[in-house]
């Protein structure tokens, strides 16, 4: 009994949070209090000023920056072809020998699977 007490008074809840949510919903601009009325000068100044919700982008140093751009694109796509290729013999393993440590083993490459 008690649970079925319970069980009625959470929907009796969420039914009045539910009537107060559409009410505010569907409410008209007529019906605006005054207070807010007021506070839309003040709204309208602060949309005006550009948001800081992100922090300013950090400075990359020159150097890093200048080193990361030394690198030769073939030796970067030798590096994805070997980690492909590792990737490739290590499921080719598994499927020849279906085992939970073959599937959970980390292979020898050096990327991050």
């Amino acid at each position: 009994m008690e649970m079925l007490l319970m069980g009625a008074v959470l929907a009796l809840f969420g039914i009045a949070v539910s009537c107060m949510a559409f009410g505010a919903a569907t409410r008209s601009e007529e019906e605006e209090p005054v207070a807010a009325k007021q506070a839309q000068p003040e709204l309208a100044k602060a949309a005006s000023v550009p948001a800081r919700f992100f922090v300013e982008p950090a400075a990359v140093p020159a150097p890093a920056v200048a080193v990361a751009a030394r690198v030769p694109m073939e030796a970067l796509l030798l590096q994805i072809e070997n980690h492909v290729r590792l990737e490739q013999a290590a499921a080719e393993s598994f499927m020849a020998a279906p085992d939970a440590v073959r599937l959970h083993s980390r292979t020898i490459s050096p990327f991050i699977n």
